[in-house]
């Protein structure tokens, strides 16, 4: 019989405070606190992000244990997010995971974030859990990246962002075209009522699986300024083509590697994790793939997208049946390569 593995998941990457129970890959809890102090600010503010999460862990890691009906006496392990991430942020968590392992006596499980996005693949779902080898393709405000996974806790980065992360490419456009704060799942709602063939914006070409934003950020800045001087009512009456114009440019960057990806190395499952999965084109232009092009593609549900601590749970679960523990010298590290 399988041994029962309980483990508590602390994420506090950036800002949102979350914790999660799990049963071995089961998820018996998953408990988001969003802060949105950062919205009147046009993005996320550092300093306020890490006093929110000092308070919210403890009200997020309670309502988490309660879900579950687990006491903390019947926990295995603790495992928490270590980078990349927030410096300040990244503090809270480690050090309230540090706090929590010692009293309980418990192993203490660092987790890379980028690393537990793909692995929220592996959560119990209806879905079934991918077969490796595979290829993720992780899109986020902070990454961009193709990574190859071979095992539960093998992964090699094939190609990542060169400049800007795709989720930033989403948000500062809307950011220009004076949208709210987080603008990224705006511009998808507008791109959905939209013409994507309205408008053309450059797509990089950088070497191998890599990607670049930073040109099609700056030529859509220069685009709407050209356009608002000769009508100065150009974006509210063009905001759907626009929206999904841009959107299908970035869509076409990222499918058109991770597609050079999966040919050059012969796999033909795809994944894609990250905020940015939750996005309604990327995530049609993957069951286009498989339905087409007969690739076996996984899609994450959209409480596991973005930031959360079940997917750091489920990590730690496998890291629990390595022994991959750590102690308490352990650090936070903002920059946390795969």
């Amino acid at each position: 019989m399988q041994e029962l593995v309980y483990i508590l998941g602390i994420e506090s990457s950036c800002d949102d405070t979350s914790a999660a129970v799990s049963c071995n890959q089961t998820m018996l809890a998953n408990v988001v606190a969003t802060q949105d102090i950062h919205k009147k600010y046009g993005g996320v503010v550092p300093e306020l992000a890490s006093r929110d999460h000092q308070k919210n862990i403890v009200p997020v890691v309670d309502a988490a244990l309660k879900k579950a009906n687990i006491s903390l006496t019947q926990i295995n392990a603790i495992a928490f997010t270590r980078g990349p991430g927030l410096m300040g942020s990244l503090l809270v968590g480690t050090s309230f995971a540090k706090s929590l392992s010692l009293a309980l006596n418990i192993p203490l499980i660092e987790v890379n974030h980028m690393q537990a996005h793909i692995l929220a693949h592996f959560i119990e779902s209806e879905n079934g859990f991918p077969q490796f080898p595979f290829l993720c393709l992780t899109v986020s405000g902070g990454h961009t990246q193709i990574v190859k996974v071979t095992g539960y806790l093998h992964f090699e980065l094939l190609g990542e962002t060169q400049d800007d992360a795709v989720g930033e490419a989403f948000d500062k456009a809307a950011k220009i075209l004076g949208l709210p704060y987080p603008g990224g799942p705006l511009i998808d709602k507008y791109a959905q009522q939209g013409d994507a063939k309205k408008y053309k914006f450059p797509i990089s070409n950088m070497t191998e699986f890599n990607y670049s934003f930073s040109g099609i950020k700056t030529d859509f800045l220069y685009f709407i300024q050209n356009e608002t001087k000769k009508n100065a009512n150009f974006i509210q009456e063009n905001l759907a083509d626009i929206c999904a114009s841009y959107q299908a440019c970035l869509a076409d960057s990222l499918f058109k590697k991770l597609i050079d990806a999966a040919q050059q190395h012969n796999i033909k499952t795809l994944a894609i994790a990250g905020g940015v999965s939750a996005n309604s084109l990327l995530r049609q232009r993957l069951v286009d793939l498989q339905n087409q092009k007969n690739y076996k593609v996984f899609i994450p549900s959209f409480e596991y997208c973005t930031d959360n601590a079940a997917m750091i749970a489920v990590t730690g679960y496998f890291k629990y049946l390595q022994k991959g523990f750590c102690d308490l010298s352990i650090t936070p590290q903002a920059r946390y390569s795969l």
